[in-house]
């Protein structure tokens, strides 16, 4: 049965912010590294550079794959 309404998209804003890895982990980035620099400490603002890898077994995994599906 086709879907009434359109398209599917992705949620682009998603997808600009996350990687898939050859192996499908989810590949993303912590945010606020770029403002309010003098409060966070070294260790912070270094560990915040860094990419954070969520694996398939993570809760949230299956839904933000749905949310970028139609981008892959």
């Amino acid at each position: 049965m086709p879907r009434v309404g359109g398209k599917v998209k992705s949620n682009r804003s998603l997808a600009k912010r996350i990687k898939l890895t050859k192996k499908g982990k989810i590949k993303r980035w912590k945010g606020g590294y770029s403002h309010y620099g003098i409060r966070k400490d070294k260790k912070y603002k270094r560990q915040a550079k860094k990419a954070v890898i969520m694996d398939k077994k993570h809760p949230r995994y299956d839904k933000i794959i749905k949310m970028i599906e139609p981008a892959l």
